[in-house]
């Protein structure tokens, strides 16, 4: 069996040896779009290797909770899509003869080693871009696939993680995530197709579809109902079938070009850079045995359906249907999308109607208890751009968590990581700093600190990151 990540390959073989020797497996996972994809990937895998094992989740995994992991004595612990940045605290219970922990992880790691871990970071691979959670949870499958059988199907649920962690680049998955894609294509679960890269392909009406298609900013259509009407009404495209919105999935090939032609000429008038006109095309992967015109269809749209699971507090159903519940579990997880995107959209009409605090090299918002801690650091991102927030400066966002902290999410650009903006170390010492902690990636990244320490996290993140930029 050769590896989808050759440089990953003896460190995978040996976590999956180790897997085999253990008796039940306990598989503790992060709850987001990549975390739910790794832990469904990972429990595909010991499965089919025969291996027992039993199924936790964590929003985060601090101190306390690695300790009530280490009380359900199992002798093998599973990390996936976390514990690389919880390795100081996991190697303490590992000393103590708690468990054997396994990582397959692609956060940055703590100041600590353990034999069995997993993660790009430590083999030349850009954990941000090249390798998600769900990467690591496949190239770790691959390697523990019983003989004569092929895990490359996994390698669906790898992408939609890989999307819904924010790795693509430019439009398109690239490094290792390159050879998932490739991996997954072979055995036909996967297609990649050059297409708009707007979000909703699949479930939005057209009109809907263009209006709230704000990655790419298009004065009189994006954030503009009307506007998307007007632009739609002057094409040659029937825009309704039997009294219904057509989406874009329902148009022809021949109709989509006119669409997107008319599209692009419309921002070029508008003055939108060239940069980002190039932006609404890229490639799209579509889940070919997902019924089209489905959330499950489109990868990016599978990806959001997992993050209204998980973030409130049923992470159960997201995984069940990663595993092919289409039943009880697909209905409920439309419900929690359905009540996911009503409250985003009054998170993000919140932010624009009290606007957010600038300091000199970041901007933020305090949302006390009117956003969901779970979902504060997507409405954050949403609004970058939005009347009021400008879109080339890192933003953060708080939100309450309980009486006693305060969680926090920053999200930037790919053009400000360029210029050297890293979100993890950020949040890792700014938190610290306060009594907290947090990580995660350069992009995006998160953290929880103690109520009331909230204004000198911000100088400190403040003073961070003009030194990150300067």
């Amino acid at each position: 069996m050769s590896s989808p990540v050759p440089e990953m390959a003896d460190r995978a073989t040996a976590c999956a040896d180790r897997l085999r020797e253990a008796d039940e497996v306990l598989l503790a996972s992060h709850i987001d779009a990549d975390g739910l994809t790794s832990a469904a990937i990972a429990a595909s895998a010991l499965e089919r290797a025969g291996i027992p094992f039993e199924t936790v989740f964590s929003k985060q995994l601090d101190a306390e909770e690695v300790a009530a992991i280490a009380a359900k004595d199992h002798d093998t612990v599973l990390f996936t899509d976390f514990g690389s940045g919880q390795l100081d605290v996991i190697s303490e219970h590992e000393a103590a003869g708690d468990f054997t922990p396994v990582i397959a992880d692609h956060h940055q790691p703590a100041d600590a080693e353990t034999e069995f871990h997993l993660n790009p970071l430590l083999f030349g691979v850009d954990g941000s871009s090249e390798l998600s959670g769900a990467g690591a949870s496949y190239v770790l499958a691959r390697a523990l696939e019983p003989d004569g059988t092929d895990s490359r199907d996994l390698a669906a649920l790898a992408v939609v993680g890989a999307v819904g962690d924010m790795q693509t680049s430019d439009g398109e998955l690239v490094g290792a995530n390159a050879n998932l894609v490739e991996e997954g294509v072979e055995v036909g679960v996967l297609e990649t197709t050059r297409d708009l890269t707007l979000y909703g392909k699949q479930t939005r009406p057209l009109p809907k579809l263009l209006e709230y298609a704000s990655d790419v900013y298009i004065p009189g259509i994006s954030n503009d109902g009307n506007g998307a009407l007007r632009f739609l009404d002057g094409l040659d495209v029937d825009l309704k079938a039997d009294g219904d919105w057509r989406r874009w999935v329902d148009l022809t090939d021949e109709e989509r070009r006119t669409v997107a032609s008319a599209l692009v000429k419309r921002a070029m008038r508008e003055g939108v850079p060239a940069r980002k006109i190039d932006g609404l095309v890229g490639t799209t992967y579509s889940l070919v045995e997902e019924p089209r015109g489905t959330e499950l269809r489109d990868v990016s749209e599978f990806s959001t359906l997992l993050n209204a699971t998980a973030r409130y507090e049923r992470a159960d159903v997201g995984l069940a249907v990663c595993l092919g519940d289409r039943n009880d579990a697909l209905d409920r997880a439309r419900k929690l999308l359905s009540n996911h995107r009503r409250n985003l959209s009054e998170g993000l009409q919140w932010v624009k109607s009290e606007g957010v605090t600038r300091e000199e090299n970041v901007q933020w918002f305090h949302a006390e208890d009117r956003i969901r801690e779970t979902i504060v650091g997507i409405v954050a991102g949403m609004a970058v751009g939005a009347e009021g927030v400008d879109r080339n400066t890192p933003i953060v966002a708080f939100a309450e968590k309980n009486d006693e902290e305060v969680k926090v999410s920053a999200r930037g650009t790919p053009s400000l990581t360029r210029r050297g903006l890293d979100l993890s170390a950020v949040m890792t010492e700014a938190s610290r700093a306060v009594g907290g902690d947090g990580g995660g990636h350069d992009v995006a990244a998160g953290a929880t600190v103690p109520a009331g320490e909230e204004r000198a996290f911000v100088e400190r993140v403040d003073e961070l990151v003009g030194e990150q930029l300067s």
